[in-house]
C-alpha cells in the first residue's frame, strides 16, 4: 500500500429513488438494500481498504449523517469523517477534501467514489484503480472510470473517449452526455466509443486544486483564503462558513466537462450505481417466475418479473402482479409499476406537498 493514496467517499445523498427504504434520515447507503448483510458504504469501506491504507480512507457526508458514519464504519478515524453542514453537489465536496489533503500531504494521489455504487469483480476493480493511480502520478491528469455498456440505459451519463489510447487503456475524452434518450443511447452503443460514467475519479490532489482555480475561481478561493484552517479545529468553522458561499454544482460540469487533460480507463468490474429500485432488480436473484424479492416472509402466487422489498418480520402475500416495485416499510407501502421508477423522485415530491416531511 501506498502511503500518499488516499480516497474520499462520498456519503452526502439522500437516495430518493429508492423511497420510502430510502428516507432523509437514513438514506440509501446505509441499508442493506440487496439483503447481503452489510450496507452500500461498509461495501465500499471494505473495497477501497483492501488496497488503501485505512487511516487514508475519508468519508464527506452530511453532518447529520456523521454518527451513522462511525456506527457503521468503526474502523474509520473520527477525524475522517468530514461534515459538510449542507448539500452542494459533488463540486464543493471535492474541494472541501482536496484543499485538506493538499495541507496535509502534497503528493497525494486522490480517488473520489460514491458510497453506494455495486461492484461485483473487487480484484477487477482494484487492479483498474491502480492503474489509474499510477497513470495520474505521472501525468497532469484528470481520470474517470468508464464502464463498458451492457445495454442502452437512459439513466446513465455517457462519455465518448478517443480510440487511440495514450498509455496502456488509457484514453483521452471527447465528450460529455448526460442521461440522454434512448435512441441516443443505441446510438452511443453501436458506435462502440461511449462508456457509462461510473461517477468514480481519479487524480493528484495538485492537479484538481488546479481544475479548481481554472474553471470554478470563485469556489477555488473560497477554499484557499480558508486553506491553513485545513486540519486544525478551525476547520469546521471555516467549512460552516464557506459553503453558504458555494454553488450547486457537480464536479462533472464544474470541471470535467470543460477541462483538457481528462482521460478515461475503460472498465468491467460488474458495476451498477444502484440508482432505482429496478437496479436492485437486475442484481437480485429471481424466482423461476422473474420476481426479485428482497424479505424473509414474503410469498409470491402467480406473480411475474416483480421486485419486492419488505420487512424481515412482516409476511406479505403478492397474488397476480406483473411487473411491479412493491415496497413496504413500517409507515409507508409502494406500489408502482416498474416501468414508472424514474418518476418515484416525483411521487416523493407530491407526498411532501400532500403530507408534508413526515413520510420522507
Amino acid at each position: 500500500m501506498n502511503k500518499h493514496h488516499y480516497v474520499a467517499i462520498m456519503a452526502g445523498g439522500i437516495g430518493s429513488r429508492f423511497w420510502p427504504k430510502s428516507r432523509t434520515h437514513h438514506p440509501k447507503q446505509f441499508l442493506d438494500i440487496l439483503n447481503t448483510g452489510k450496507t452500500l458504504i461498509q461495501w465500499t469501506f471494505e473495497r477501497f481498504a483492501g488496497f488503501i491504507p485505512k487511516e487514508n480512507i475519508f468519508v464527506v457526508t452530511s453532518q447529520e449523517y456523521t454518527k451513522t458514519v462511525k456506527e457503521q464504519l468503526p474502523d474509520i478515524k473520527d477525524e475522517n469523517i468530514l461534515a459538510e453542514p449542507s448539500r452542494k453537489n459533488t463540486a464543493p465536496c471535492i474541494a472541501y477534501m482536496a484543499f485538506k489533503l493538499m495541507q496535509q500531504d502534497p503528493n497525494a494521489s486522490l480517488i473520489v467514489a460514491p458510497s453506494d455504487h455495486l461492484i461485483l469483480d473487487v480484484t477487477a476493480f482494484t487492479k483498474v484503480s491502480l492503474e489509474a493511480l499510477r497513470f495520474v502520478e505521472k501525468h497532469n491528469a484528470l481520470v474517470t472510470l468508464g464502464i463498458k455498456p451492457t445495454h442502452p440505459n437512459t439513466g446513465y451519463g455517457y462519455i465518448q473517449y478517443e480510440q487511440h489510447a495514450v498509455s496502456d487503456n488509457v484514453y483521452k475524452v471527447k465528450t460529455f452526455t448526460e442521461k440522454p434518450k434512448l435512441e441516443m443511447a443505441k446510438a452511443f452503443m453501436a458506435s462502440g466509443d461511449f462508456l457509462w460514467n461510473a461517477g468514480i475519479f481519479v487524480w493528484q490532489v495538485k492537479n484538481i486544486i488546479s481544475a479548481f482555480e481554472k474553471y470554478l475561481p470563485e469556489m477555488y478561493e473560497m477554499f484557499a483564503a480558508e486553506k491553513d484552517t485545513f486540519n486544525t479545529s478551525d476547520e469546521q468553522a471555516a467549512i460552516e462558513r464557506i459553503y453558504p458561499q458555494c454553488t450547486n454544482i457537480s464536479i462533472d460540469f464544474g470541471i470535467m466537462e470543460k477541462a483538457d487533460n481528462v482521460y478515461i480507463i475503460p472498465s468491467s468490474f460488474g458495476w451498477s450505481d444502484l440508482g432505482t429500485w429496478n437496479s436492485a432488480y437486475d442484481n437480485l436473484e429471481k424466482d423461476y417466475l422473474g420476481n426479485a424479492v428482497a424479505g424473509n416472509n414474503v410469498i409470491v402466487i402467480d406473480a411475474t418479473n416483480c421486485m419486492v422489498h419488505a420487512p424481515n418480520n412482516k409476511l406479505v402475500l403478492l397474488q397476480g402482479a406483473d411487473d411491479f416495485i412493491i415496497v413496504d416499510t413500517e409507515d409507508v407501502l409502494l406500489i408502482s409499476k416498474k416501468n414508472k421508477e424514474q418518476e418515484i423522485k416525483d411521487y416523493v415530491a407530491e407526498v411532501k406537498r400532500k403530507k408534508g416531511e413526515k413520510f420522507l
